[in-house]
This record gives structure tokens, sequence and C-alpha cells, in this order.
């Protein structure tokens, strides 16, 4: 290899000297989720003072991230992360809502300590409201590095851009996809394995509505895939299992997929000599 090459490589080094990484960014985040929800860990404060502290080090420790990564050269990023603690406390009630719709949905939910500590659709949509409002106030980034982690753990993979209403139920989660331009309204469900997609995934539609938007009291159940920038799922409507949908429903609508069965009944003779 060429003393260039090497050259190349040394001087990305020398320039992403400072800046954290995924494991730190994360771990920011889970924090905030930790003091929002103790219940997922053991480190409790003696007084509100000592909890006023952790809020502000973890203020401060947003801003020096926000600097490390250059996640913009002209922004006031200290006025930033100040107000994303500022918002803190309107995402906490909305994760609360969340934590609501999961219990009372879910037979199996026994209470909501049990949702908050081992539910993984109720962490992978902790870490999104958190990316979402992140995004919100144009921070680049950090918010993709949390719902991608949260990804990783779950199987669920939301961008942060897509925007979610309260009451949000993901049951099992494994393998759901939200776009970046869904939007989701209130008191929605989905199932294991669904997407909401775009019907391309040409450059050129990287600044266009490219997903589906979901209106108030949908279920999506599992497997479902429904794709476009135009198609609209009305409100209060049940989309089943295993759907593929790339135009609109109208509110109140129940759509079903219906595939056809075969019962092998010669082979079961052959292999089991049963009559």
């Amino acid at each position: 290899m060429s003393q260039e090459f090497y050259q190349q490589i040394f001087n990305k080094q020398q320039n992403l000297e400072a800046v954290p990484s995924n494991k730190e960014i994360t771990k920011w985040a889970l924090r905030v989720i930790h003091l929002l929800y103790p219940e997922q860990t053991a480190k409790l404060f003696a007084t509100i003072d000592e909890l006023k502290q952790e809020f502000a080090l973890l203020e401060a420790e947003l801003h020096h991230i926000m600097e490390a990564t250059k996640a913009c050269s002209d922004c006031d990023n200290k006025k930033r992360a100040a107000s994303f603690f500022e918002n803190l406390p309107a995402l906490y009630q909305t994760l609360n809502t969340d934590i609501q719709a999961i219990f009372n949905g879910d037979p199996a939910a026994r209470s909501e300590f049990e949702v908050i500590r081992t539910y993984p659709g109720f962490y992978a949509i902790s870490l999104y409201r958190l990316a979402h409002r992140l995004y919100v106030d144009d921070v680049p980034l950090i918010p993709r590095i949390l719902t991608e982690y949260a990804h990783s753990k779950t199987g669920i993979d939301i961008h942060p851009a897509a925007v979610i209403g309260e009451y949000f139920y993901i049951d099992h989660g494994t393998g759901i996809v939200i776009g970046e331009s869904c939007n989701i309204g209130a008191h929605v469900k989905l199932y294991q394995g669904v997407t909401l997609g775009a019907l391309s995934v040409d450059k050129s539609m990287a600044f266009t509505k490219r997903h589906p938007t979901v209106e108030d009291n949908v279920v999506i159940y599992s497997g479902a895939t429904i794709l476009g920038g135009e198609t609209i799922i009305g409100r209060d409507s049940i989309v089943g299992g295993n759907v593929w949908l790339t135009k609109s429903l109208p509110p109140n609508s129940r759509i079903y997929h219906t595939p056809s069965h075969r019962i092998l009944k010669q082979l079961t003779k052959r292999i089991f000599g049963s009559k």
C-alpha cells in the first residue's frame, strides 16, 4: 500500500479524534430515559436537588456531543441542548400515553412496570421520541444514531423524521419499518413485520413525501406492507395480516388477505398410511 493511502487514513483519524462514539451517544440517551423511568435502572436519587443536577449534567453532555460531532458549524448548540430539555416534560407525557396504550391493549401485560422494563416496543418508541425531538431541533446525525441503535436491539426500524402521535402501540415489533416521511396519528397499533415504506427508492425523491399516512385509531396486523407517499389509511380502519397496499383506504375500512389453502391429503396417506 502506498504512503498516500496511509496518509489519507491518518488524516481521517485526526479529523475524527474528538467525535464521541455511537456507544457514548446512545449511553447519554439511555441515561435520559432511565431518569424518566427509574423502573429501568437501580440508580435512585436521595434528593430532588441531586436529580436536578443529573439533568443539568446531561444537558451539558448533550451540548458537548453536539459540539464534538460538529453537528453544525454556525449553530447555537448550547441553545439547542437547552431546547431539548425544555421540551422533555412534554415528551415524557407522550411516552406515558404510549405505556398506557401498550398496557391497556395487550392482554399479556400485567403492569406498566413490566411494559417499561421488558417491552421492546416501548424501548424502540422511547429512543425514537428522543431522536425525533432532536430532529425537530435540526440536530443532524445524532437522531439517526439513536434510532439505528434501537433498530439493532429490537428489530424495529423507525426513522427519526417520522411523525407519530400519542398512544402509539407496537406489539412484538420485530421487523417493523417506519419510513422517514411517515405520518402516523394517535391510538395506532402495529404488529410485527409491518412495513410503512416507499414505492421507489430513487434518490431524486429524497425530499418528497414517499411514505404512507396512517390516521387515528388504525390497527395494522403482522406482515402488512403499505407503500407510497400518497397512500392514506383512513381513521378507524383495520389492515389484516400480509396485506399489500399501494392505494388509500377510506375511514372505517376493513381489508384482509385471503390466501387459498390446499390440504395435501394424498401425501398424508402415503407417509402415514392413514385411510
